[in-house]
């Protein structure tokens, strides 16, 4: 028992002033007057936070965030199931299109910034082979508009990542005992019957994981939106994140950039906990 509270003592000591203790000052610094490049420690109370509540570009961001988790949570279930379960039909070459769809998610959100600012540009990219085709007509501004510029982010967030939704619900099929799909088909079961009420739900624990790692990702992202063009016209693509950036580092309002980053905190909070007490619980078990 000592030794192992040897072993472990440094790395909770770090755990807890490098995660826990920042977390703290964060939500210190949010309610003190710090608004300039010179620290200013004069306590407020809530006041930044009511600041931040009445902001209009803050209501932009949480409207954004739910619209971003949405489209990107939809998108990444939908199209990573739907190629593991192509992929987990051991097709031909399979090694080759594992790699394939895998490979966005190494290139970082930067590179993939900017090859959709790209290929989304008004005049050049997907528009221009909407006017090739025949459908001239059709030429969105995209990450510009504000109806749905925030949807457009999605399609590059969720091309970047459906690829490792994908493993991992490829791994969770591969998981699923053969024997159940054969007594589902002696039973009378067809495909779309036996991944309807055999498959599918067998992998809830693989979309309940996935639905924390998007979702997470959705309150987080920063650097894709920031690539592409910043919070666009009437922060049409803006993002909790780069509030938070822009606030804090650009505008020198700490103070408030740090409510902001503790709202971040709390998201993250209630997404995670339900996962870390599901699992707690298939522990026990």
């Amino acid at each position: 028992m000592a030794l192992a509270v040897i072993v472990l003592l440094p790395s909770i000591i770090a755990v807890g002033i490098f995660i826990y203790g920042f977390i703290g000052w964060t939500f210190y610094i949010s309610t003190v007057d710090w608004k300039s490049a010179v620290p200013d420690y004069t306590f407020v109370g809530l006041k930044n936070w009511i600041r931040m509540l009445n902001d209009r570009r803050f209501h932009a961001d949480m409207r954004n965030l739910l619209f971003y988790a949405i489209g990107f949570m939809s998108q990444c279930i939908l199209f990573g199931f739907l190629l593991a379960t192509l992929l987990d039909q051991k097709i031909k070459g399979e090694a080759i299109f594992r790699t394939v769809f895998i490979f966005p998610f190494a290139v970082s959100g930067v590179v993939t910034g900017v090859a959709w600012r790209w290929l989304m540009q008004p005049t050049t990219g997907i528009n221009l082979i909407f006017a090739n085709i025949g459908l001239g007509w059709f030429q969105p501004d995209w990450f510009a508009n504000v109806k749905y510029g925030i949807w457009a982010v999605t399609i590059a967030a969720a091309w970047q990542f459906t690829g490792y939704v994908m493993a991992l619900y490829l791994a969770g099929l591969r998981g699923i005992p053969f024997e159940l799909r054969e007594a589902a088909a002696i039973d009378g079961a067809g495909t779309w019957a036996t991944y309807r009420y055999v498959i599918i739900p067998l992998l809830m624990p693989v979309t309940f994981t996935v639905i924390v790692l998007t979702g997470m990702n959705s309150i987080r992202v920063f650097d894709l939106v920031a690539t592409i063009g910043g919070s666009g016209a009437g922060f049409a693509i803006d993002t909790l994140a780069l509030n938070m950036f822009q606030t804090t580092f650009g505008a020198y309002r700490f103070s408030l950039g740090a409510a902001i980053g503790a709202v971040m905190l709390l998201l993250a909070t209630f997404l995670v906990l339900p996962y870390l007490m599901s699992m707690q619980r298939e522990t026990e078990r």
